[in-house]
């Protein structure tokens, strides 16, 4: 079996550090390894329309927006296919497929809906079109036979989601659809970056977070105005690292190194948290030395994005030609699953000899 990846993120809004280590980290290590035969990745327009139906023009102008944090973090069209959802027509059809295989209470339970929700406060005013996205991400996934999906730990219930869609249409039509398995980051603190308000999730709407297109200075405001421990109010006070957003995006980003050259007083995150810990380490001392690790792991995303930056119009041509190429090429594989599913499904009435001579016969006899 070909081994797939599909993944992707909603066009609404530049990317931040959490989709960063979340997951688009990884998906350039995983291009760069060799080991997949096909990476999709995916600018989820469709999507993100389910709760933005009102503001399609902020959709539409972060695609590219998108597409160039792609390329500055170094996703190779060469590598990957990059593409537009709402260009693959499939999709919609694969859904409403899937979605007689769902109920209403299993969409109910999925916790990443519920927190959704929640945040957005739909409460009984929902669309439809986000209530079902669980739905609609089973057929972006199993469309191109996706054999992993890198995505952060939010997304685990959606996979989960996918997984069941795939086990009930095998389990009714035949094995048709592959069954994805989840990657999440190694790194544990990785799969949910907090936001710099101290918010359990970094994200757009709430206003809290450090994006990959960030100025250096921008990037040094936001780290220096970041929430910290409350009660930690004199540096000889003792301080506390569980649930510090400092602290987890230091254990998400620094590594030994990073000592020597920027806090030689410590030898790794461990010292430097027992330290706090016990008092006599003051937040700006962290925050600075958080800053030049920042700055080191986001420079050369900036650097590739300014020499881009350089020809908006050639640029933006060029990002057009290589989503307009991908979309075409994603959209000869999703033809294809989705006239396996309907050879299985038994509704490829036009194709299916059998049901055509069958039907021949049936007639002929009735005469």
């Amino acid at each position: 079996m070909s081994k797939v990846i599909l993944t992707g993120d909603r066009p609404t809004g530049p990317l931040h550090v959490g989709h960063y280590v979340g997951s688009l980290k990884r998906r350039v290590e995983l291009q760069n390894s060799g080991e997949y035969d096909k990476i999709f990745i995916m600018i989820a327009d469709a999507q993100a329309l389910t709760d933005n139906a009102d503001n399609p023009e902020k959709v539409r102008q972060n695609i590219i927006e998108v597409a160039l944090d792609y390329l500055s973090c170094g996703l190779d069209p060469a590598k990957s296919t990059l593409f537009i959802q709402s260009q693959i027509p499939e999709l919609c059809e694969l859904s409403f497929y899937y979605m007689n295989l769902v109920t209403v209470s299993r969409l109910q339970r999925n916790p990443t809906v519920k927190s959704e929700i929640q945040m957005r406060n739909f409460e009984t005013s929902i669309p439809v079109g986000f209530f079902t996205y669980p739905i609609s991400q089973a057929a972006d996934i199993t469309a191109f036979h996706a054999t992993t999906v890198p995505v952060g730990e939010d997304q685990a219930p959606m996979i989960e989601q996918t997984k069941e869609i795939v086990h009930k249409f095998n389990s009714v039509y035949g094995e048709t659809l592959t069954d994805p398995n989840i990657l999440l980051p190694d790194n544990k603190v990785c799969l949910r970056l907090p936001g710099i308000d101290g918010k359990a999730k970094m994200s757009k709407s709430l206003n809290n977070c450090i994006y990959l297109s960030d100025s250096e200075a921008d990037v040094k405001q936001k780290i220096m105005s970041m929430f910290t421990d409350p009660g930690h109010l004199r540096v000889q006070d003792p301080g506390k690292v569980e649930g510090n957003p400092v602290f987890i995006y230091l254990e998400a980003f620094c590594r030994d190194e990073h000592f020597e050259r920027y806090c030689p007083d410590y030898q790794n995150l461990q010292e430097m948290e027992d330290h706090y810990a016990r008092g006599g380490l003051g937040d700006v001392k962290v925050k600075k030395f958080l800053n030049n690790v920042m700055q080191e792991e986001l420079e050369p995303i900036r650097k590739r994005r300014k020499e881009f930056e350089k020809d908006i119009p050639e640029i933006y041509r060029i990002l057009k030609e290589i989503l307009h190429k991908g979309s075409i090429e994603a959209e000869k594989v999703a033809a294809q699953t989705l006239k396996e599913v309907k050879d299985a499904m038994k509704i490829n009435y036009f194709e299916d000899q059998a049901l055509i001579q069958e039907q021949a016969e049936r007639f002929a006899s009735d005469k």
